[in-house]
């Protein structure tokens, strides 16, 4: 991943998207050889010289001021998660390091403890990657599919785009497909230099022309709160309400938990899904590391 290139392609598939009128712009009529703004456009929104917003968008962010990001940000309607992959591509173009394995992440026991204490709500643990480093017992039982590999720590991404398996698991596979690739697009800007990650990347980029074409698009996303479908091979459709929470003591980590409305048939199917954990022998506690 090139950050210049990152950066360069962002910024033009952001301006694509704004028509003059949604900008605030005249028309004056004639052809528009480009979707959306042009450069030049964008610089008087932003309130600044065509010439260095050009060079913003040919990639090169050294030294631009957070003033200056917030206008082009206002300028492009950047919404929450995209001002702040604007910031990461920001910071990332003024560091100078090189790609580098991070050290495993490790679950502190009081955390595993936490999970294991959710007995009613299905529950992991994962990393920017979307790796699953801890998971509770309904979790697992939950992401059966996933965990039924002998692959650890098993990958969502990977799950998602090369095992076909995910696309019944996954009713609505499109939406959830695009939700993976913007969250690793958000990581990617927020750590640039992990080899890990860039690994995955490349791995899946090479894999799934599905993953491809998304990865292209450069679109990030918060992934906070909201609602998922499963269609669990034991329990059928399930619509869970979903919190993921940064865990502050663990810097990268994410807790995830699901749960389902009282009285409805995904409430009973959770009812089920732990019945079906507690007697299957398939939990097995904390995934291996790598």
């Amino acid at each position: 991943m090139d950050s210049r290139d990152d950066v360069r392609e962002f910024l033009a598939t952001r301006r694509a998207k704004i028509s003059p009128a949604e900008a605030g712009l005249p028309n004056y009529g004639g052809t528009r050889r480009v979707p959306g703004l042009r450069r030049a456009e964008v610089a008087l929104l932003a309130g600044v010289s065509p010439d260095y917003y050009t060079r913003l968008e040919r990639g090169n962010l050294t030294g631009v001021s957070d003033s200056v990001l917030e206008a082009i940000a206002r300028a492009l309607q950047l919404d929450d998660a995209e001002r702040e992959h604007l910031f990461d591509l920001a910071r990332a173009a003024n560091t100078s390091s090189r790609p580098r394995r991070r050290p495993s992440q490790q679950i502190r026991p009081g955390v595993q403890q936490l999970l294991d204490a959710m007995t009613d709500a299905p529950a992991f643990v994962r990393n920017g990657r979307l790796d699953i480093l801890a998971v509770n017992q309904l979790g697992q039982a939950l992401y059966a599919p996933a965990f039924d590999t002998p692959a650890r720590p098993v990958n969502l991404a990977r799950f998602r785009f090369l095992d076909p398996r995910s696309v019944t698991f996954y009713p609505d596979w499109d939406d959830s497909a695009n939700v993976t690739v913007n969250l690793l697009r958000t990581e990617a800007g927020r750590d640039p230099y992990n080899k890990d990650l860039t690994d995955l990347v490349g791995e899946l980029s090479t894999r799934s022309d599905d993953f491809r074409t998304r990865w292209a698009a450069h679109n990030v996303r918060l992934h906070q709160t909201g609602t998922k479908r499963f269609h669990h091979p034991a329990v059928g459709e399930l619509v869970l309400h979903f919190e993921s929470m940064p865990l502050p003591a663990d810097p990268g980590l994410t807790l995830t938990a699901y749960s389902a409305e009282p009285g409805t048939p995904s409430y009973d199917g959770l009812r089920l899904l732990a019945s079906w954990a507690a007697t299957s022998d398939q939990y097995i506690g904390q995934p291996a590391e790598k």
